[in-house]
């Protein structure tokens, strides 16, 4: 399956999946996220053995493609529907895969490209690799699974610590914290990515897909929990004041001036 937002092929058991929008980082859409459900689900049946997730030119996936929507379009929107319906079954998915998944990771991850980055069984970055769970930023809280994902990995403190600032951290930050498996030169990264892929395609693929299904197992519905209050919570983080006020400052280019009312009255 192609589409000019997301490239797909499949060539001696391996699949890349590539988001294709890199004039704007590759910030990902209601259709992209969905189609990457349909390709992740395909992968357990169609002689899939490893995915290779990533993006196209300078990054991985900035977040998401909030550009287009207007002050009505946020207020008549449905974010618990939107996550319940095409995110959370997407990150739900790529966990349930018996195949691993590699997130080749260039440039930015961050946001909800963060999250399908450590989503993944794997992470190899380039040293220009940069990440962030930047929701924060413009009034929102990750989802995705990034407060599942992030405390699996570092711990409550430092998981707050990223959450809550929301600040970006390069590559090298994110192996010392045990978020990414290796860091490459980006002139090294596909051929790393590439051994990586084809030492999975030689090993035996019933004893992968039980080492996947067995980490997994005690951690599926703590996940699935997770990415259902973020659902919820998503919502009224996207309808409220503080959010109007974060997208605007973001596409004005400027600092964003949060708890200017007594109350975050819903827009």
């Amino acid at each position: 399956m192609n589409n000019e937002k997301l490239i797909v092929t499949l060539d001696n058991g391996i699949k890349r999946i590539t988001f294709n929008q890199p004039e704007k980082r590759n910030s990902v859409d209601a259709e992209m996220t969905e189609m990457l459900f349909d390709t992740v689900r395909e992968s357990a049946a169609d002689g899939t053995r490893v995915v290779i997730l990533t993006g196209a030119g300078n990054a991985f996936c900035a977040g998401a493609d909030l550009a287009a929507r207007s002050a009505q379009e946020i207020s008549e929107y449905d974010v618990t529907a939107y996550l319940r319906d095409i995110v959370n079954p997407t990150i739900l998915a790529m966990r349930a895969l018996p195949v691993p998944v590699i997130a080749r990771v260039h440039g930015h991850a961050v946001g909800i490209g963060c999250n399908f980055a450590l989503a993944a069984d794997l992470i190899v970055a380039s040293e220009d690799a940069l990440f962030s769970q930047i929701f924060v930023k413009i009034g929102l809280i990750p989802d995705g699974g990034g407060t599942f994902f992030l405390p699996a990995l570092v711990g409550y403190q430092k998981a707050f610590e990223l959450i809550a600032l929301g600040d970006i951290f390069n590559a090298r930050e994110a192996e010392r914290l045990g978020i990414v498996n290796q860091v490459v030169p980006f002139a090294e990264l596909d051929e790393t990515v590439e051994k990586l892929a084809n030492k999975f395609i030689e090993a035996p693929r019933i004893a992968l897909e039980k080492i996947k299904a067995g980490l997994n197992q005690n951690l599926h519905s703590a996940l699935a929990e997770a990415l259902e209050f973020e659902a919820v919570n998503q919502d009224e983080c996207f309808h409220s004041a503080d959010f109007i006020e974060g997208i605007t400052a973001f596409m004005q280019k400027r600092k964003a001036v949060y708890n200017q009312n007594s109350q975050n009255a819903k827009a």
